[in-house]
């Protein structure tokens, strides 16, 4: 893992999401290179709050984390974090996620993934922060056919209001940086797993399935393929990133704004991945095959030109040895953690 330089140490770092995957993987990082991190998050029920909480509780064990539970949407509590502890650095991960719930749920987007992301700009831009960085989604490609994905390709045809949300924030931060001079940095996240991973997303619901015994819902008929990224390189990728934040800079005259695609940078079939799982979990999975989902695309795919001649980054992790990691994870977790329901 890369170290952060000596002139960002000392920064206070305000994460937003801190109790959902990334954000507590981000958070304990910068923990452990010794940075003050304010965590917000309002432990919302999407998915296990005793796994959420569990998180909180390992970040809570370091002397410079501070945790507030709180709404996006709250704008008095989150404007008193910015004046109380003056964040230089924000890293906004806190939203409303998953593809088909967007299809249940429409105004949970629109007030986290909308409503909150204004109120962390207006924050951002009221407060003097120095570089914020936020999630996107590599979503926001839709139905796109060309790959690999590339940030210079057209995303301008959603797929899931999810996709939408995520496509909206990129544009909103985009009109900031140009009205304000914000430095921002949008985050195109491709299909991240590993230990302490969401129970919504493909690798803990196959296991948990795989593990009682259960049948897994493979959609359009295993004929799928996706840039899974490994937390631990996620994290680097953002690390180097905060690093290089002086360094990130357009040409001169244009908004201080620049997305990254944050991926493996190739393409696993997915049944390859599930042979993975099957292999660590040591039993074969049950399978029911399905047509393809409103709103899931074909194939995932990440071109990571830029974050490699940007920031240096390299990913290091094979989808083999990452599954492995994660299995490994999930089956010490429910013994040590004895939590009767994840999702």
């Amino acid at each position: 893992m890369k170290k952060l330089p000596e002139s960002h140490i000392d920064k206070t770092y305000l994460v937003t999401g801190s109790a959902g995957f990334i954000g507590f993987h981000l958070s304990k990082a910068l923990l452990n290179m010794g940075a003050q991190v304010i965590g917000y998050d309002n432990l919302g029920d999407y998915y296990s709050v005793a796994l959420k909480e569990d998180r909180v509780t390992i970040l809570r064990s370091y002397d410079r984390f501070l945790f507030f539970r709180g709404d996006l949407t709250d704008w008095p509590a989150l404007e008193d974090v910015y004046i109380r502890h003056k964040p230089q650095i924000v890293i906004h991960f806190a939203a409303q996620p998953g593809v088909r719930y967007s299809l249940e749920n429409p105004g949970a987007y629109v007030q986290s993934n909308l409503v909150g992301f204004v109120n962390i700009l207006e924050c951002c831009r009221r407060y003097c922060v120095e570089h914020l960085l936020y999630a996107s989604s590599s979503s926001v490609y839709g139905s796109n056919e060309k790959l690999p994905f590339s940030v210079e390709d057209r995303a301008d045809h959603p797929i899931s209001l999810y996709a939408a949300t995520k496509k909206s924030n990129e544009l909103m931060a985009h009109a900031y940086s140009h009205l304000f001079s914000l430095t921002a940095t949008g985050l195109r996240f491709f299909t991240v797993y590993g230990p302490w991973g969401r129970p919504d997303m493909s690798p803990f619901i196959f296991l948990e399935a795989i593990e009682n015994g259960k049948a897994i819902q493979v959609f359009n008929h295993g004929k799928m393929e996706r840039d899974f990224t490994y937390i631990d390189d996620a994290v680097e990728a953002m690390i180097l990133l905060i690093s290089k934040s002086a360094a990130l800079r357009p040409m001169k005259g244009a908004p201080p704004h620049k997305i990254y695609n944050i991926g493996n940078h190739r393409s696993e079939k997915l049944m390859d991945f599930i042979g993975y799982l099957e292999k660590f979990a040591g039993r074969e999975a049950i399978k029911e095959y399905l047509p393809l989902q409103p709103g899931d695309v074909l194939s995932t795919f990440a071109d990571i030109d830029d974050l490699i001649k940007d920031a240096g980054f390299k990913p290091r992790t094979p989808l083999s040895r990452g599954l492995s990691e994660f299995v490994a994870w999930y089956k010490g977790y429910k013994s040590d953690f004895k939590q009767a329901a994840l999702s």
